[in-house]
């Protein structure tokens, strides 16, 4: 068996892998919702955590493996890998597939389960959304998916957007850079595998009346085509115009991205798309790395298991507190602001969440969700209501009526039954 390191290996050594995985009692096992798959896929829950554990030919799972890791190296929304379990018999010397085990990404749902649950009404956008921002962070790192689909995603909510993450790496290779055509053949796949996840919808009777399947997974690809040229396009200024720089890393830094590296080129009169007369330069940003909002609240807060949206939100309201905070005129220290903005106003939430709800919502999603509805408590009373009457107010009115995104699911909501169905 090959394992990461850390204290999983230890509570993955009692499974029997000795056995194959379709036929693994039910007691090892917890029910989850889950897309379709080409392989049996099991969750067990072990010492508290659910791992995903994929049977799949050896070669294919060390290559998704390796490539889950480097990408978590380098940023991208991914699926914990925890290890590879090679070389399994059976108990009468039946050679078995390898298993891929990582570990199950909480709070996240497949496609599906939110359609089932349909509990936002612009489910459509903010799905495509973040699956076309999942294939521009899987494109800057030169990863070609191969696959890109909703079924081969997890979504997870975000300050009221969603995040994806990739869950099936199998299919993809990792280039230095990717070119055009590659990226153009990813969103050939994408837009085929996406037309037919929604038609799938239609038929079961989860997609809304009036949306198209089709024009739906075409839009995927302008979503894709803007975020790409906002992040990488070369830019024309010219000679008096360095304000215009300087004005588009601020957009880069609002969608939540930082510039590593920027390329300034003098130009000739006239040189270059739209380009001003007389002296100008092109500018080209080299390295583009999303999570500046999630980096910048890390520094501040120590708060890491944030997505950007929800650092974005946070960051906001600590920079309301800073405001009122801080006397007119006078500098304070960021972090010591950031310290009593964490004694003062986050925490209290966080520890006014029941135990016997904690599963409903992510803390920083429950805390999005406190500071919404206590604007909506605002604009009905008149006035500004306080943090701690609208956190009292949302723990006893709205969180008790949230599902549990974090708890096993039965059985008949993709769960079980939805494995055994997806094997072939």
């Amino acid at each position: 068996m090959q394992f990461t390191s850390g204290p999983d290996p230890m509570d993955l050594l009692t499974l029997p892998w000795s056995t194959p995985l379709a036929d693994w009692p039910a007691h090892l096992l917890v029910s989850l919702p889950r897309g379709i798959s080409r392989h049996v896929v099991r969750f067990a829950k072990i010492g508290g955590i659910v791992y995903a554990i994929k049977e799949i030919n050896q070669q294919l799972a060390e290559h998704e493996f390796e490539h889950l890791r480097s990408l978590a190296r380098a940023g991208v929304p991914v699926v914990e890998a925890v290890g590879v379990v090679a070389n399994r018999t059976s108990p009468d010397g039946q050679p078995l597939d390898a298993a891929l085990v990582t570990k199950h990404l909480r709070f996240s749902l497949p496609y599906r389960a939110l359609f089932s649950r349909r509990l936002d009404p612009d489910l459509e956008p903010k799905l495509l959304d973040a699956l076309a921002e999942l294939l521009v962070r899987l494109h800057l790192a030169g990863f070609a998916w191969g696959d890109c689909s909703l079924s081969n995603t997890l979504f997870r909510r975000d300050a009221g957007a969603l995040a994806a993450y990739l869950v099936d790496a199998e299919t993809g290779q990792i280039r230095t850079q990717l070119s055009p055509g590659q990226r153009q053949h990813d969103l050939d796949i994408a837009e085929t595998n996406l037309a037919g996840e929604l038609l799938d919808l239609e038929s079961s009777g989860l997609l809304p009346t009036g949306v198209d399947p089709i024009a739906t997974a075409q839009s995927v690809l302008d979503r894709y085509t803007k975020l790409w040229a906002e992040l990488t396009a070369p830019q024309t200024v010219g000679d008096n115009e360095w304000w215009r720089i300087e004005q588009r890393l601020r957009r880069l830094n609002d969608l939540g991205y930082d510039v590593a590296q920027l390329d300034v080129t003098e130009a000739e009169d006239g040189e270059g798309v739209g380009a001003p007369a007389g002296p100008h330069v092109m500018v080209q940003t080299q390295v583009v790395e999303a999570g500046h909002h999630r980096r910048r609240l890390r520094a501040l807060t120590g708060l890491d298991v944030v997505g950007e949206n929800q650092a974005r939100r946070i960051l906001n309201d600590l920079d309301t507190f800073r405001s009122k905070a801080v006397m007119p005129e006078t500098q304070a220290d960021e972090d010591t602001v950031a310290r009593h903005w964490m004694t003062d106003v986050f925490q209290p939430v966080i520890e006014a969440i029941p135990p016997e709800l904690a599963e409903k919502l992510e803390p920083a999603e429950v805390f999005h969700e406190v500071l919404e509805h206590r604007w909506f408590l605002s604009e009905a009373a008149g006035h500004e209501v306080s943090m701690a009457d609208a956190t009292r107010s949302y723990m006893t009115s709205v969180l008790p009526f949230r599902p549990n995104e974090q708890a096993v699911l039965e059985p008949d909501l993709l769960g079980l039954g939805m494995l055994e169905a997806a094997e072939d």
